[in-house]
């Protein structure tokens, strides 16, 4: 009984923010149309996009393209941040090694890496997943190197207690206790991945929600912008929700805890 108020307390609070939120918006909408199209006008202009291909390709075509794009350079973000993280973690003589390389990287946006890529890939699919994943692996590098040392050192005098090797104690031990904070650094390289792929699609793309965007702010259609903007936070918001399940299935004792 208290756990189904405490859902229907949830739910409540979440369409009281939403119905916040539509009104404020609807608010200053009316004081400036030009600038902030109404949600009705949204709504309206989402269906039109639903109803005829843009730059014959239709909406979920857009999406699916961009969500390609972020969840492959994703995947290949956590190959490299994955493994690279759990060897700084586990070993000084690594992290002396990479970290400086590392850190003279990691302050350099991908934004600033596009003439390169241009110049070395062209304007293709490559370049686009490039770009993200050279944004996308640095949170996962980053929270797997802060998950192994957070490890308690007790978990790790257990494993060598039972004359278990490195490699044992590696996969036994650390990386499941280290799994919430890489989920962590997923959903961060998620939202990063958002936000380059965006920028490389407006830069030279005929498809995605970036050259939706564009097309918006080149015919000045505020609502086409605003609607591109709202996909971007649906679909992230999306991915968050799979990725928290699937956490709550790897890291049941996360949940347990909480």
């Amino acid at each position: 009984m208290n756990q189904t108020k405490e859902i229907l307390k949830t739910i409540g609070f979440t369409m009281l923010s939403i119905g916040l939120f539509l009104v404020l918006w609807t608010f200053l909408a009316v004081r400036n149309p030009d600038f902030l199209p109404s949600p009705l006008i949204c709504i309206e202009k989402l269906g039109q996009m639903m109803g005829r291909p843009i730059s014959r390709v239709s909406l979920g075509g857009h999406i699916l393209s961009s969500l390609r794009r972020v969840l492959l350079a994703v995947f290949f973000a956590t190959l490299i941040g994955l493994p690279l993280g759990l060897a700084m973690g586990w070993s000084r003589k690594v992290n002396a090694f990479v970290a400086p390389i590392f850190e003279f990287l990691r302050p350099i946006p991908p934004i600033a890496w596009i003439p390169l890529v241009i110049l070395w890939f062209g304007v293709g699919e490559v370049s686009k997943v490039f770009l993200v994943t050279l944004g996308a692996y640095v949170p996962i590098l980053m929270n797997t190197v802060t998950g192994v040392k957070m490890v308690p050192p007790v978990l790790l005098n257990v494993g060598r207690i039972y004359k278990a090797s490195n490699v044992q104690i590696l996969r036994e031990i650390v990386l499941p206790a280290a799994l919430p904070a890489i989920f962590a650094g997923v959903k961060t390289a998620v939202s990063s991945g958002w936000m380059i792929v965006l920028a490389a699609e407006m830069m030279a793309s005929r498809s995605g929600v970036g050259f939706l965007i564009n097309r918006g702010m080149e015919a000045y259609d505020v609502a086409m912008i605003i609607v591109g903007m709202c996909i971007i936070g649906v679909v992230g918001y999306l991915i968050s929700i799979v990725l928290t399940f699937l956490e709550r299935r790897l890291c049941p004792w996360k949940t347990n805890l909480e």
